[in-house]
């Protein structure tokens, strides 16, 4: 069985030491002269030059067009897929014998669902950045393909979503995801001035993406299976929550990643 996960990165860094994973320097044509020794998502077909959009889909576009395998993934290089912790974080990290046997099981492989609580998928966007966002999906979406609405809007409403674009799945549906999603993307772009927002504004291609997924996986009735993931660097849990609750309660829209 042939199982490649896409491994995202816009700098030199550590990667897992097994040929399951296959790096990709996202937004290579805007950089060509840095060279890390990755797969860059400029060659064949793609959209690399629209990385400040897109975020990690410019790797995923590249896989889609130019990868072959009989599953495809995609990880950060900061957050990588683990069945279970095993000592040291990269000890734990997802290895071939254990993506083999769980690709033997399921066609579909997700990260562990982020619980909201007290928050909508779409609230929880629009105290922190922007449910105009949604909104234009949806309309996009109703023009396109409106069966999936239901979906959509029971996402939206709910207060839990997968993250990240991580994923491991079977190349048939890979296609069938990315030729639904891209398209959506596209139309998106266009009502955005995005070349004169704030760079750190303007990944809101790649944001809706994320929850974009969650919708497929609804509207196809698609079964899978939810593993652990690990974040490799350090989180700032009380700017964490300080942002939110500036964001929820006094209006404040986040300005940058915690």
């Amino acid at each position: 069985m042939n199982i490649k996960i896409m491994v995202a990165a816009h700098k030199q860094c550590e990667m897992p030491n097994d040929n399951l994973y296959f790096p990709i320097h996202v937004g290579k044509a805007l950089n060509p002269n840095k060279n890390f020794g990755y797969q860059g998502d400029n060659i064949g077909e793609n959209i690399s030059n629209k990385n400040p959009y897109y975020s990690e889909l410019t790797a995923i576009y590249w896989g889609w067009k130019n990868l072959q395998a009989d599953y495809i993934g995609l990880a950060h290089y900061r957050r990588h897929f683990s069945l279970k912790k095993k000592g040291k974080d990269w000890d734990s990290v997802l290895t071939s014998a254990e993506a083999e046997s769980l690709c033997k099981q399921y066609d579909l492989i997700l990260p562990k669902k982020r619980k909201l609580y007290i928050e909508t998928v779409y609230s929880h966007y629009d105290h922190t950045f922007d449910g105009k966002q949604f909104d234009n999906a949806r309309n996009i979406i109703s023009k396109r393909c409106p069966e999936y609405l239901p979906s959509f809007d029971k996402l939206m409403n709910s207060r839990s979503q997968h993250l990240f674009n991580m994923f491991i799945m079977k190349k048939e549906l890979f296609n069938q995801y990315c030729e639904w999603m891209f398209p959506i993307l596209k139309e998106l772009e266009t009502y955005y001035d995005l070349k004169n927002m704030d760079p750190f504004q303007a990944r809101l291609i790649g944001r809706v993406s994320e929850r974009l997924m969650d919708v497929w996986v609804m509207k196809n009735n698609l079964k899978y299976k939810e593993i652990n993931y690990i974040y490799f660097g350090k989180s700032n849990y009380a700017k964490k929550i300080l942002g939110f609750i500036m964001a929820k309660f006094f209006g404040k829209k986040y300005k940058q990643s915690f």
